[in-house]
């Protein structure tokens, strides 16, 4: 297994040297590798990443989280939930307890890119938290599209009582699963699908107005 290595970085701030594939907020002059924010840097097999220290998830027990397998060793998966920390979903809890830990085999369950819906079932800023797909609407996901907002918004997102999330089910034909680290999965036809994306960017974008309900129910009756 690869191991996970993170540092905290400063714009501009060199992150690697050599060859990488990497994602947003990274930059490469020549092999070398620069964090063009404030943030928390990570690499592992051949990848790098900065995540903004604002903005990010912090795990809470019991949540919801969505979030792609990342790596995985002989006993456990390691998963990207958006966050400063790697959630570990530990491979006892996933296979039938007849079976032995040298027997493991985890490609069988779930692979390096898959995406799945899981609990936060324990966290304590000490170590990174520990993951649970055991329950209903848990596990591996299969199709849907992914997209990623700030997870401040979530709250706003699902409304009062649930009553934004609720419009938004009855007027695009789109299925949401949400994560509260701020990755939702859309399911639906392409242009339910795109519908729906353009009402949660309104709703990311201008949560902080006290007529928000009003304006997404505008905009739901003009992509009618």
């Amino acid at each position: 297994m690869s191991q996970v290595i993170r540092k905290h970085v400063l714009p501009g701030e060199l992150i690697a040297k050599g060859k990488y594939k990497y994602e947003k907020n990274v930059f490469n002059v020549n092999n070398l590798y620069y964090s063009t924010k404030l943030g928390l840097a990570e690499s592992y097999h051949d990848k790098l990443r900065v995540i903004p220290l604002s903005g990010v998830y912090m795990p809470k027990v019991d949540d919801t989280v969505i979030g792609t397998v990342v790596d995985f060793g002989h006993a456990h998966w390691l998963v990207n939930i958006n966050s400063c920390f790697i959630g570990v979903l530990v491979a006892k809890s996933v296979f039938s307890p007849r079976i032995s830990s040298i027997d493991y085999d985890l490609e069988s369950k779930f692979k390096i890119g898959d995406t799945l819906c899981a609990k936060i079932n324990s966290f304590d800023r000490t170590r990174d938290p520990l993951l649970s797909v055991y329950g209903h609407g848990l596990g591996k996901i299969f199709s849907g599209s992914a997209i990623t907002i700030n997870p401040n918004k979530i709250a706003r997102l699902i409304g009062k009582k649930g009553s934004m999330i609720k419009l938004l089910e009855e007027n695009t034909d789109v299925k949401y699963t949400i994560g509260q680290n701020g990755r939702i999965i859309l399911k639906g036809t392409l242009d339910s699908i795109n519908k729906a994306k353009t009402v949660i960017e309104l709703i990311e974008n201008e949560s902080q107005n006290s007529n928000l309900m009003d304006k997404v129910q505008l905009l739901l009756k003009n992509k009618k």
